[in-house]
């Protein structure tokens, strides 16, 4: 039986006097991949950061497997099982590939300090648990050859995946995904595709997604949430959003889908 994983109720945040987001309300089920679209300044990473704990909302409530995470800090809400990538990178340019995954896994880290200090067995077999999780997730992502490079040295399509492969390095039950395909040429965004079929399918990821790419949005999402000015305009299938003239007066515009 599929349950309700994120409830979102009459949020709303405003900064001064600008209304980002208003009398927003959505739910994602597990197990569904489900898109936010609108034209630019609609509200939909705002709607993204207050999910996460990037900014406390000003109103409403957000309840992640049946509790209250609004206003909760950014590091909490991964703890309990969201994660997210970000519209711009966020990567450690600077790391290798493995250890940027690495990084993503701090949190999932059982190792004492004082196995750590030690190097008591302990300390070994979490290290090597962590490594091997690392593998999983550098084979998933197809960046097996590149591991041992820097991230700053990828071509873009690439560095958006390391920031995926570390955004799923702590495991989450929900994998927020804010404008992945930002960037990316059209093979790309055909790997993109079957990648987040792949978490969906074989690895029972729940995913919600800000994208502007209509064609990837279109053939992968479940449902999708339209928001203009901030409010949601329109919900439904890709079937249902693309015959809306709703929405195709604010934001699809003619002959786009």
């Amino acid at each position: 039986m599929t349950r309700q994983l994120l409830e979102v109720s009459q949020l709303h945040r405003a900064f001064g006097g600008l209304v980002a987001v208003s009398e927003l309300s959505f739910h994602v089920t597990d197990g569904e991949v489900v898109s936010i679209i609108g034209p630019n300044g609609a509200g939909k990473t705002t709607a993204f950061n207050l999910i996460t704990g990037v900014y406390p909302p000003t109103g409403g409530s957000i309840h992640f497997r049946g509790s209250q995470v609004s206003g909760m800090a950014l590091h909490k809400v991964t703890d309990l099982g969201i994660g997210r990538t970000f519209q711009n990178l966020r990567i450690f340019p600077n790391l290798t590939v493995r250890d940027n995954v690495l990084v993503g896994m701090t949190r999932k880290n059982k190792a004492s300090m004082l196995t750590a200090c030690l190097r008591l067995p302990a300390f070994g077999r979490e290290e090597a648990r962590l490594n091997a999780e690392a593998d999983r997730l550098i084979d998933l992502l197809e960046l097996r050859q590149v591991e041992s490079q820097l991230a700053r040295n990828l071509p873009y399509g690439n560095q958006r995946r390391v920031e995926i492969a570390r955004a799923l390095a702590s495991d989450p039950a929900l994998l927020l995904l804010d404008e992945p395909a930002a960037g990316m040429n059209p093979a790309e965004i055909e790997e993109l595709n079957n990648l987040i079929r792949r978490l969906r399918d074989e690895f029972g990821k729940t995913i919600l997604i800000v994208e502007h790419h209509m064609s990837l949005v279109m053939e992968i999402s479940d449902r999708i949430i339209v928001m203009d000015q901030g409010r949601k305009i329109a919900e439904g299938t890709p079937s249902e959003v693309r015959e809306s003239p709703l929405v195709v007066r604010a934001y699809l515009g003619a002959g786009m889908v």
